[in-house]
C-alpha cells in the first residue's frame, strides 16, 4: 500500500477490527519511512455485475455512482451520509442476490428511488426529476400528487407484495 504522503510501500499495520457494517475490515496503517498514519478498508470481492443502459451500452455497477445520485438528490435535506452509504450498500446486496451478470438500469432507478422515498420525499422528487427526464412542471406536479396518494412505508416494515 502506497504511502499518501510520502509514496512509500512499507508500512506497518497498527490495528484492525471489523467495519461497522461487518462486512469490511478497517486496518489503521503507520508508514515505516515518514510515520504517516492511514486508514484502509478490505473487503470481498464481489461479482463482477454489469448495468444495461437504456441505449443497450453495458457498463461496470458503480456503487460510488449510485452513492453520489443519492447524495446529489439529498444535498441540503437531513439524510446523513452513513445512512445513505448503508442504503446504497443494501441495493447492491440486493442486486447481486437477485442478478447473475447484468442488471437492466431501470431496476437500479427504481430500487434507488423506492429508498429514497423512505427516507426523504423531496430527495425522491428530485432524483426522480432527472431518473425519469421530467421536462416541464406538470410531469413534477403529478409525481407530487402520486406521491401524496402513496403511503410512505418504514425501513423497518417489509413489503408484503411486489
Amino acid at each position: 500500500m502506497h504511502c499518501s504522503k510520502c509514496g512509500s510501500l512499507e508500512d506497518k499495520v497498527i490495528d484492525s477490527r471489523l467495519s461497522k457494517d461487518g462486512r469490511s475490515i478497517r486496518r489503521r496503517r503507520e508508514c515505516v519511512q515518514c510515520g504517516h498514519r492511514f486508514t484502509t478498508y478490505e473487503e470481498i470481492e464481489r461479482a463482477d455485475l454489469r448495468v444495461v443502459k437504456r441505449d443497450g451500452r453495458s457498463e461496470p455497477l458503480s456503487k460510488q455512482k449510485m452513492l453520489g445520485g443519492m447524495i446529489k438528490a439529498c444535498e441540503k435535506r437531513p439524510v446523513s451520509i452513513e445512512v445513505l452509504e448503508k442504503s446504497a450498500e443494501e441495493i447492491v446486496q440486493e442486486l447481486e442476490t437477485e442478478f447473475r451478470r447484468e442488471i437492466p438500469s431501470n431496476v437500479i432507478g427504481a430500487k434507488v428511488m423506492d429508498k429514497l422515498h423512505q427516507l426523504d420525499e423531496v430527495a425522491y422528487v428530485r432524483y426522480a426529476s432527472v431518473y425519469r427526464h421530467f421536462q416541464d412542471i406538470g410531469e413534477f406536479l403529478e409525481e407530487i400528487q402520486s406521491l401524496e396518494r402513496r403511503p410512505k412505508r418504514s425501513v423497518s416494515q417489509p413489503e408484503l407484495f411486489k
